[in-house]
């Protein structure tokens, strides 16, 4: 139930170990099997581009639409000393790769379009969810199905969480951010910055053919007010936000924001029901990682249901379910609390805020073993072909 990219990613793991899936999508069909541009820029793993290979999406996805992520930065401040990534010693030429979101929900979808065990009805809309005997039954806007295994996987507002009785810790950040795309003068190097300054944060990332998308993050009022900004004065705007470190810029693509909410479930199963993807999970985008663990949750959920049908319990067994969930909670628990303890640290401007941060980065550029783990972290080369 969600056809966005956790969705179709679980719905084609699934298949792959045998099973009969359906995906219901509430988007009218036209428009989930050719999402519009949406601003969001995802930055994949090299784990997560494994998967993506594996999934028969890669192959979807130009090859002009994927933009290598050479160096990553992070600043505070002004004028202050950077913390680095970057591959150095590590036998690639990238950390990850930036690829627009809408292009890899396309990839995805054309991927599941083609496997036969794989049905995608669209504008369709989950009303009802109950649990009879061992089977789960689903009322939708077109009837009933019938399945041993239902998965939540709609977003971090999911509507069947709630159908589910399922709680979840939400943190409200109070800021919303802007997305778009801009054209710039000067060359960006393939290098992200992500860039703490008082009173706002923005990050520069690199795109293909002379561009990066800007992630502007501010006070929700401010964001509705760039939204809808004559388009030379925003350019002027956001040229005087960045300190005109790419030269002149100008306006691309449409204008998208985002209101900024952390999201963590309760519970990630129940008996013949589970949540992945942001419905489980939604992080805060400051350290990139809600995306690449959406992947790793589907792919953590799939491996227990093959372990599971192997030892002959069904893909909707508690024990089977319980066992994911322990597997999503380890890997999410700590970079969840993480990312938000960033995210405060970093987008407070009181005096001893900006003190902490500025030394904070010093210290960590100095010290080249937290370096080389974060850049691993960064990378996830795990499975990496």
């Amino acid at each position: 139930m969600g056809g966005g990219p956790a969705g179709l990613a679980a719905a084609l793991s699934l298949e792959a170990r045998g099973l009969s899936v359906a995906v219901l999508e509430r988007a009218p069909q036209a428009r989930w099997a050719e999402p519009a541009f949406d601003g969001r820029e995802i930055a994949l793993t090299h784990h997560s581009v494994s998967v993506l290979k594996e999934l028969g999406a890669w192959e979807h996805i130009p090859q002009v639409a994927i933009s290598p992520l050479r160096e990553a930065r992070v600043e505070t401040g002004r004028s202050n000393h950077p913390l680095t990534f970057d591959t150095q010693g590590r036998g690639v030429d990238a950390l990850g790769y930036l690829v627009s979101n809408h292009c890899i929900r396309r990839g995805l979808y054309l991927a599941a379009s083609q496997r036969p065990g794989i049905r995608l009805p669209g504008g369709t809309s989950t009303r009802h969810i109950r649990r009879i005997g061992e089977e789960m039954t689903i009322v939708h806007d077109g009837g009933e199905i019938t399945s041993r295994l239902a998965v939540g996987a709609d977003g971090r507002f999911s509507q069947i969480r709630r159908l589910q009785r399922i709680g979840a810790v939400m943190h409200d950040f109070r800021r919303a951010m802007l997305v778009c795309r801009m054209a710039h003068e000067l060359p960006h190097h393939h290098v992200a910055t992500q860039w703490f300054d008082e009173g706002q944060t923005i990050a520069l990332l690199p795109v293909n053919g002379g561009a990066s998308s800007i992630v502007l993050t501010l006070p929700v009022e401010e964001i509705d007010r760039l939204r809808t900004l004559e388009r030379d004065a925003f350019n002027a705007e956001i040229m005087q936000r960045v300190g005109r470190r790419l030269g002149n810029m100008r306006l691309v693509s449409t204008r998208h924001a985002y209101p900024l909410r952390g999201v963590y479930a309760h519970r990630f199963a129940a008996p013949g029901f589970a949540l992945i993807g942001d419905a489980a999970v939604g992080m805060h985008p400051i350290t990139a990682h809600g995306f690449n663990l959406g992947l790793k949750g589907q792919e953590a959920l799939a491996q227990e249901v093959e372990a599971g049908l192997a030892r002959g319990e069904s893909p909707g067994s508690l024990s089977v379910l319980r066992r994911f969930e322990r597997r999503h909670r380890l890997a999410t628990a700590p970079l969840f609390a993480a990312t938000n303890g960033i995210a405060t640290l970093y987008t407070r401007d009181e005096p001893a805020f900006r003190v902490l941060r500025q030394a904070g980065l010093r210290v960590a550029d100095a010290l080249a073993p937290f370096k080389s783990a974060v850049t691993n972290m960064l990378m996830d080369r795990n499975r990496a072909a």
